[in-house]
């Protein structure tokens, strides 16, 4: 007999995902302990586990899943084959509809005019508190983008505007807002992206009391502090507009202790979403206005699932002991503020569930 820990390595589906199949019927354990609820496989299950992984890499609805696997060890394999064939027309047809539309989309682009090259081609020079733009770049840190694909999204976003200084970063699935006060700029809203290494070069420079000074030249940024400098270009790209992507609404908001919720989070249970590829808290603000993580089994319309690994991290780059949780919709984003500075804040998408 095979452990489920033991399958989920040699099958490639993640252990929550394993737990999601059974209980949708899909692939049921051979032995479920009665005491301790721990699932085991027989060894030709194996084979089973990894045929279901291969169908949902290649994203064919559960449904045909379900037949492909009742029809697989029969004598008769036709219905198999055109499972698989139909699937392959749907992604075909899929691919070239989305070639379309990203043709036109293309297009579109190529006749817009850049509106936004005045965001980055000024010259700026301005003093922050060292203590402030420490504690903002300790904020976002965490949200900003490894993916070669995006390199727009692989830096720290510094916008400028006022007696504010905004840094932002994204990687799609999350996004992180901190505010510091500035002096010395008295012109237009001016943006930068500085590349993470150089952004993490700054923070190191960003352990006194005092100000620090940061100049912006076109394309390149320095800062500077006391005898120390640092310095480099900024990235090429425009960042998209953070302002759009804010809620437009607030959700229901509850106040954690951050300690005992990422405990929660750590030792409760856990659910796959559609790619089974990362493990999922699934929460739900009661009337009192307490969060709840839901069970395997709860079905609640009200519930939202997020990435647990990126809830964990907004967590710890809240840096307080309690902070405030904003959850609505299961489609809109979840956020997590500070009570004392509603500015910071981290936002995570949700993730949709297995169905």
């Amino acid at each position: 007999m095979r452990s489920i820990g033991e399958m989920a390595r040699d099958s490639g589906l993640g252990v929550s995902a394993l737990r999601f199949y059974d209980r949708a019927g899909v692939l049921v354990p051979a032995w479920v302990d009665p005491v301790s609820g721990y699932r085991w496989y027989e060894p030709e299950q194996l084979e089973e586990a990894r045929l279901l992984a291969r169908l949902r890499r290649a994203g064919m609805p559960l449904a045909d899943v379900r037949l492909v696997l009742a029809s697989w060890s029969g004598a008769d394999t036709d219905l198999v084959r055109k499972l698989l064939k139909a699937h392959l027309r749907r992604l075909e047809r899929g691919l070239s509809d989305a070639r379309s539309e990203f043709s036109a989309l293309r297009a579109l682009l190529d006749r817009r005019e850049n509106v936004m090259t005045s965001l980055r081609s000024a010259t700026v020079r301005l003093s922050v508190a060292a203590p402030e733009l420490a504690a903002a770049l300790d904020t976002v840190r965490f949200a900003a983008s490894t993916d070669p694909e995006l390199p727009m999204l692989g830096g720290v976003l510094f916008d400028m505007e006022g007696e504010h200084l905004h840094v932002v970063t994204t990687d799609r699935y999350r996004m992180a807002v901190a505010q510091a006060g500035i002096a010395g700029h008295e012109g237009s809203r001016v943006q930068v992206i500085v590349p993470t290494p150089l952004a993490d070069a700054m923070r190191a420079l960003l352990d006194g009391n005092g100000p620090v000074r940061l100049a912006v030249d076109g394309d390149r940024v320095a800062l500077e502090a006391g005898d120390r400098q640092t310095a480099g270009q900024c990235l090429d790209h425009d960042f998209p507009d953070y302002r759009r992507l804010l809620p437009r609404a607030p959700g229901r908001r509850t106040v954690v202790e951050a300690a005992a919720f990422r405990k929660a989070l750590t030792a409760g249970p856990v659910r796959s979403g559609e790619s089974g590829a990362h493990d999922l808290s699934v929460l739900r603000v009661e009337d009192g206005g307490t969060v709840t993580l839901c069970t395997e089994g709860a079905e609640d319309p009200n519930c939202v699932a997020v990435n647990r690994e990126f809830l964990l991290d907004a967590l710890t780059a809240g840096a307080r002991d309690r902070l405030i949780l904003e959850i609505g919709t299961p489609t809109t984003p979840i956020a997590v503020r500070r009570p004392d500075d509603e500015n910071t804040f981290s936002m995570l998408m949700p993730v949709r569930l297995e169905d």
